[in-house]
């Protein structure tokens, strides 16, 4: 900076307010600086600015697993957000693996982000290291929640989805089966399948859970290694499949076609399969699947939104918030 004052013809001050916002230097010190800039190619160290800094701009952002495309589009929504305020967003994914999201968190804290948004991996993850973690960074969770950790959290409503998926299969048909996966990778799981057994019990019916062999978050293999065994043994029993998520209904689809079994609502049909989540996929599976929308949109905005008021009160709640948002049913042809 000393070198670059120097040669640009003015002073350090005013070198540093160019770089906080190049319109508070008058126009010809602007002109010399950029020139400068330019001959120089001089590039600023944000890892150095953010140590000098009390407030950086740095946004942290961390997934379970950026390869679902459900995390690609909120984060996309998120990022562009963050960009458009002049904020830096850095973007890491935990890959599914409690240790790599621990280092992530670690990593995240030499940069000294104002502010982290994270969706955590749930009950896989290490509470001890994130409640570590929260108390020294400002952190906004999303997706799915770990009580009392967090400046705030931001998420759909669970039991939302999964009573309008039943309400709607019970009234256009057969009720469901429930599929989910032995040891679900995501924590909102068990949320869906608990609300599936109090909707069924409510509207006096039976309810039937299928727990299906396999973990991490390879989740259309697993679905689809599910429909394989089920038909083959004959284990399907009822008509009518609601699985945990769209991903798992994807395999579960594929697995149907395999084995000759038609899918969807109309005459010649052996099955109806219904899902959760609306996953960028699922509206091009055959048949197109009947499933629940999260509202992308207003989840991602609202995260941005505390994200934007935590930073303004200086990375402190008075209290830890909580928003829930309700999903939408989206009917398809598979049900």
């Amino acid at each position: 900076m000393d070198e670059l004052a120097q040669v640009s013809g003015v002073s350090r001050p005013t070198l540093s307010k160019y770089f906080n916002d190049p319109t508070s230097v008058r126009d010809s010190s602007r002109a010399r600086i950029e020139r400068a800039l330019e001959k120089y190619d001089y590039r600023l160290n944000i890892f150095a600015i953010n140590q000098n800094r009390r407030s950086t701009k740095t946004i942290g952002i961390v997934v379970p697993y950026l390869a679902d495309p459900f995390f690609a589009a909120i984060v996309r929504r998120i990022e562009q957000r963050c960009l458009d305020a002049g904020l830096r967003p850095s973007l890491f994914s935990a890959h599914g693996q409690p240790d790599l999201e621990v280092e992530i968190l670690d990593n995240l804290r030499t940069l000294r982000p104002a502010a982290v948004l994270l969706a955590p991996l749930g009950r896989a993850s290490n509470r001890r290291e994130i409640e570590r973690f929260c108390a020294d960074v400002p952190t906004i969770l999303f997706d799915s929640n770990i009580e009392g950790l967090g400046d705030a959290f931001v998420g759909s409503d669970n039991f939302n989805f999964v009573q309008q998926s039943v309400e709607y299969l019970v009234s256009t048909g057969e009720p469901p089966l429930f599929v989910e996966m032995a040891h679900p990778a995501n924590p909102n799981a068990n949320k869906r399948r608990e609300a599936y057994v109090s909707v069924m019990e409510a509207l006096g019916l039976e309810p039937h859970v299928l727990k299906v062999e396999g973990e991490g978050w390879d989740f259309e293999r697993i679905g689809h290694a599910a429909a394989n065994q089920l038909i083959e043994r004959h284990g399907l029993t009822m008509r009518t499949v609601l699985c945990s998520n769209d991903r798992l209904a994807i395999g579960f689809l594929a697995g149907c076609y395999e084995n000759g079994l038609r899918v969807g609502k109309g005459e010649g049909c052996a099955l109806r399969v219904a899902a959760h989540d609306d996953h960028p996929y699922s509206r091009f599976t055959c048949p197109s699947l009947t499933t629940v929308a999260h509202d992308y949109k207003v989840v991602s905005e609202k995260a941005v939104e505390l994200l934007f008021d935590l930073i303004a009160r200086d990375g402190k709640f008075e209290t830890r918030r909580e928003w829930l948002y309700p999903a939408h049913l989206v009917p398809r042809a598979s049900a």
